[in-house]
């Protein structure tokens, strides 16, 4: 578990989340199609109801998660990376609590959620479904895919 750390709204400039953004992006791409990657690049991250942070132990940074408002009663979990660095150390757990912390406090019914379906992300699957995730069908604008999966969480 994390000794030390430090969640923070981020406006991605620095090298080290521009660097784990780069292997996020390109991690989403080398295990699913192009057309079945859904994540936000710099500029949609950026973009209007988006808010992105990141998770700091020390100076080290440890990763990354956004939530991308949907409605005013609907919120979307995007961008969650841990560093390959971090991994198994409660960074993914710390993150995720803090965006359903963060959509509870804006008010939101729900918190969805996209993520892939080929053994890469089982990790990630299972820590969705450890904080009482749901799979669900297609949300917002999504469609069905076979190399997506749709989570959901009622607030």
């Amino acid at each position: 578990m994390i000794s030390r750390h430090t969640i923070i709204e981020d406006n991605l400039t620095g090298p080290e989340i521009r660097a784990l953004l780069e292997e996020h992006f390109a991690g989403m791409l080398a295990n699913s199609p192009e057309e079945s990657c859904h994540f936000l690049d710099f500029e949609g991250l950026r973009g209007p109801g988006v808010t992105f942070w990141s998770i700091w132990n020390d100076a080290q940074l440890m990763g990354c998660g956004a939530m991308k408002e949907i409605d005013p009663a609907h919120g979307e979990v995007k961008s969650m990376r841990t560093h390959s660095a971090q991994l198994r150390k409660g960074a993914a757990a710390a993150m995720l609590e803090h965006i359903i912390a963060t959509a509870r406090e804006r008010g939101y019914q729900r918190l969805s959620l996209e993520t892939g379906s080929t053994p890469a992300f089982d990790p990630a699957h299972a820590l969705y479904l450890r904080y009482g995730f749901e799979y669900c069908g297609p949300f917002a604008d999504y469609k069905e895919d076979p190399f997506s999966r749709f989570m959901t969480l009622t607030l």
